[in-house]
């Protein structure tokens, strides 16, 4: 049975380290043969790209842009009246995707409009996501890349997030039927959401693209104090065949690299994956 396979989100790890070049050369110094980040927008991609190319590492993920943080946004996918701004961030994450190597795009969704209520916009959202998820598959396909759907959960993290259960994702996946679009699948979210983690991996995991953990609720290091029992879901997920990236979406407690323990401990056990595996 294969290693997972982990992958540093330098969004989160390295807060110690002010730029993403710089958490991006920790992220390789500490182990990491991959790395994911949220938003790389903030910088040139030739910088970010020249940072995961001299410590050897491979870029994973990145999010479609969140559009006006001023105004609240956090995501365009699901927002009516934001096709336009949608496909222009887009094609901005297809931009960098290309220039960072990177294979998979996470498709943020977006929230509620303020003072709207949920169950009054719910059909008119999914309507304008089903529409934006078809070009965006479309666009991808072009470019052999993948889109993801997250569900983020509206009981702690964001009470207006529009997907919030991996059932909600699941079912507009199979709306939408392309191959190219897949499930994004953070432990953290669906615990708080749903519980019933176990029979939700083996339900959802053959349309999941890629996996993020941290410990509930405090968001904190697998190995922190918390609900949820990370050595029995690692072999959860190496039992039922998981061969993607395991993205470590957590705020570290302290300093991130002694914090790494944990990992370290899973690979003295496991071994790490070979390179190209």
């Amino acid at each position: 049975m294969a290693p997972l396979r982990f992958s540093a989100n330098v969004s989160w790890l390295f807060p110690e380290l002010p730029s993403l070049p710089a958490r991006l050369r920790a992220a390789g110094s500490s182990g990491f043969e991959a790395a994911e980040v949220g938003w790389p927008y903030g910088e040139p991609p030739e910088a970010l790209a020249r940072a995961v190319q001299e410590v050897g590492l491979q870029l994973v993920l990145i999010n479609t842009p969140p559009g006006d943080r001023e105004k609240g946004e956090m995501g365009l996918g699901a927002v009516p009246g934001r096709q336009a701004a949608f496909r222009d961030g887009l094609e901005q994450a297809v931009l960098y995707a290309k220039a960072l190597g990177c294979p998979r795009i996470h498709l943020m969704a977006g929230r509620v409009p303020q003072g709207a209520d949920r169950a009054a916009v719910r059909s008119e959202m999914e309507t304008v996501f089903l529409e934006n998820l078809r070009h965006a598959a479309g666009v991808l396909a072009q470019e052999n890349l993948v889109g993801l759907l997250e569900p983020i959960n509206t009981r702690i993290t964001d009470p207006r997030y529009f997907l919030d259960t991996p059932q909600q994702a699941a079912a507009i996946l199979e709306k939408v039927g392309r191959p190219n679009l897949q499930l994004q699948m953070d432990i953290f979210h669906w615990q708080i959401m749903d519980g019933n983690l176990t029979g939700n991996i083996r339900e959802f995991l053959p349309f999941v693209g890629h996996v993020q953990v941290a410990q509930v609720p405090g968001r904190g290091e697998p190995s922190s104090p918390g609900e949820l029992n990370f050595p029995y879901l690692f072999q959860l997920l190496e039992d039922e065949g998981y061969k993607g990236f395991v993205g470590c979406e957590y705020q570290p407690r302290g300093d991130t690299v002694e914090g790494l323990s944990w990992l370290r401990s899973y690979w003295d056990k496991r071994g790490r994956p070979q390179a190209g595996q």
